[in-house]
C-alpha cells in the first residue's frame, strides 16, 4: 500500500480569539491578545496528526481560491503533507473560536460548502485503493465508506460534540468501523448515544472523549463501557483547539497496529493533552518518538 491512511474532507481557516471568559463583557469592547488565523477544521487536524506519527497520510478536499486557500497549500508544502484539491465554488470555509484563560473554546462555524457539494469518486478512488485505513470527515465524502468496504478497508469518522437528534451524526457513523464523538454536547447522555451509535451501524468500537475526565470506550464485542482516565499534561494548558484530532489520531495509530484498547486509549490521552499546551489550532502535535518516550512514563507496557 502507497498510504497508511487517506483522510477525506474537513480543511478550514480558525481565526482565534483569546478572551479572558467565554462571555460578552459589559461595553462595546474588549482589548484581547492578538488574533491569529490557523490552517484547522477535523480533517486537517487528523491529516497532520497522523503525518507526524510517522503515517503515510494522504488528503483530498475541496479549497477555495482565496487567501485562507493559499494559507492551507502553503502549510502543508511546509509540512510534506500530500494533499490533493477540488475547487470550492463558495471559498474555503472559515470558524472563529473564542479561547478563554482556561484554554476552553467556543467556536461560530461558517461551513461555507453548499449542501449538495459531493467529492465525486474520481477524486478519491486511486488513493482509496492504495489505502489501509480511510478517515471521512464530512457527510461530502460519506460515499466513500461503500468503495472502502467493498475493498476491505477499515474506516473511521468523527461525529465531534453529537447530541442526538441530528440526522447527520448517525448517518455519518452508520458506516464506520471506528466512531469518535464528544460528550460535550450531551454529557448526562453519552452513554446512550454511545449504544445509539453501535446499535445503528457496524462501528466496532464507539469512543467518546470527555476532556479532563478521560474518554471511554464501548466495544461491540461485550457491550461494556469502560472508562479511562485522561492524563496530566506535561505542559501548561493554553488551548483546546484540536484536542480531539489529537487523540483520535493517536488511539488509531495503535488500534492500526492492533495493540489493546487500554493503550489506545492511553496514547489518545497523552496525545491530545499534549496539543492542548500549544496556541491555536493543530499547530503542535506529537510526534511518534514523543508519543512512546511519554507512554513509557506513566504505565508499564500494556499487553
Amino acid at each position: 500500500m502507497t498510504y497508511d491512511v487517506l483522510v477525506l474532507c474537513g480543511v478550514g481557516v480558525d481565526t482565534i480569539v483569546r478572551v479572558p471568559d467565554l462571555a460578552i463583557p459589559p461595553g462595546d469592547n474588549l482589548h484581547v491578545d492578538p488574533v491569529r488565523d490557523y490552517v484547522a477544521h477535523s480533517g486537517n487536524g487528523v491529516a497532520l496528526g497522523f503525518h507526524a506519527l510517522g503515517l503515510r497520510t494522504k488528503f483530498i478536499d475541496f479549497l477555495g481560491d482565496d487567501p485562507q486557500g493559499a494559507q492551507i497549500l502553503a502549510r502543508y508544502a511546509a509540512a510534506g503533507l500530500d494533499f490533493a484539491h477540488l475547487p470550492a465554488p463558495n471559498g474555503t470555509p472559515r470558524s472563529v473560536n473564542l479561547v478563554d484563560a482556561a484554554g476552553r473554546r467556543f467556536s461560530f462555524f461558517d461551513p461555507r460548502h453548499p449542501a449538495d457539494l459531493v467529492l465525486p469518486p474520481d477524486a478519491y478512488l486511486p488513493a482509496l485503493a492504495q489505502s489501509r485505513h480511510v478517515h471521512i470527515a464530512a457527510g461530502r465524502a460519506a460515499a466513500a465508506f461503500g468503495e472502502a468496504h467493498r475493498l476491505g478497508i477499515t474506516t473511521s469518522t468523527d461525529i465531534h460534540a453529537w447530541d442526538g437528534t441530528s440526522e447527520w451524526g448517525l448517518a455519518l457513523s452508520r458506516e464506520a468501523d471506528l466512531v469518535f464523538l464528544s460528550a460535550e454536547a450531551a454529557p448526562d447522555r453519552i452513554d446512550d448515544l454511545m449504544r445509539t451509535v453501535l446499535d445503528a451501524g457496524r462501528a466496532t468500537l464507539v469512543v467518546a472523549t470527555r476532556g479532563a475526565a478521560g474518554c471511554q470506550v464501548l466495544d461491540r464485542a461485550d457491550r461494556r463501557i469502560v472508562r479511562y482516565p485522561a492524563v496530566t499534561p506535561d505542559r501548561p494548558v493554553v488551548d483546546s483547539n484540536g484536542a480531539g484530532d489529537a487523540f483520535s489520531t493517536a488511539f488509531m495509530s495503535r488500534w492500526f497496529a492492533g495493540r489493546p484498547v487500554a493503550e489506545c486509549a492511553l496514547a489518545g490521552a497523552v496525545s491530545g493533552a499534549y496539543a492542548c499546551g500549544a496556541p491555536g489550532t493543530h499547530e503542535d502535535l506529537i510526534t511518534a518518538a514523543g508519543l512512546t518516550t511519554r507512554l513509557s512514563t506513566l504505565a508499564a507496557p500494556l499487553t
